[in-house]
């Protein structure tokens, strides 16, 4: 299966368009959050995005809740929003779990702590596709002063459920990152779009 997955696009609908015309080549599209900016602009991003006929798994962002993210995605069909849920594609699971995790310091932010990441990520299956919009702790989650900004509930759920694959986003100076948890695959994405093949 290709993957063609992205996040962090922030209202860049020319890459949205890149996007788009890139998925042509996809068997699954994964967009990890970050569709807005401080929920402004959700409605053309995802209007930008909606011509991915792939099947395409989406979460939302910090800067996006999850039910504005399902409102506005509600006429794409591809398109399936993904918040403490899975799905099945083509014999693959999926998960996801969207939001800032841990809390960031952002009144306007959409986002959880740990115990509500804990406990929205029991019911992932071992061996998903796990798509969230933060990174685990330690891994690809270092800003630019040096701070790691991710998030241990999210670790503790890729080393008990080790899934084949997580992406994530949100840390923009960790963006193209690759690491390794316990043999699963950890990709921080950014907006170019990033091939995967599982």
């Amino acid at each position: 299966m290709k993957l063609l997955a992205f996040s962090d696009v922030h209202r860049d609908l020319g890459q949205c368009a890149k996007l788009t015309e890139l998925a042509a080549e996809a068997d699954v599209v994964i967009g990890a959050g970050d569709f807005a900016s401080v929920h402004e602009g959700l409605e053309e991003t995802i209007g930008a995005l909606a011509g991915i006929a792939a099947p395409t798994v989406l979460v939302p962002g910090n800067n996006e809740t999850a039910d504005a993210l399902r409102d506005v995605s509600a006429g794409w069909d591809a398109a399936t929003v993904l918040h403490g849920e899975g799905t099945e594609i083509d014999g693959v699971q999926f998960f996801g779990l969207g939001a800032g995790i841990p809390v960031t310091p952002w009144e306007w932010s959409f986002d959880l702590d740990d115990e509500a990441a804990t406990e929205l990520l029991a019911p992932c299956p071992e061996g998903a596709v796990l798509v969230l919009h933060s990174p685990p702790r330690d891994h690809c989650d270092a800003a630019g002063d040096g701070g790691h900004f991710g998030s241990p509930a999210l670790l503790a759920a890729i080393e008990e459920k080790q899934p084949r694959l997580a992406v994530c986003g949100h840390i923009h100076e960790s963006w193209g990152c690759e690491s390794d948890v316990g043999g699963t695959p950890v990709r921080n994405l950014g907006p170019t779009g990033t091939w995967i093949e599982i």
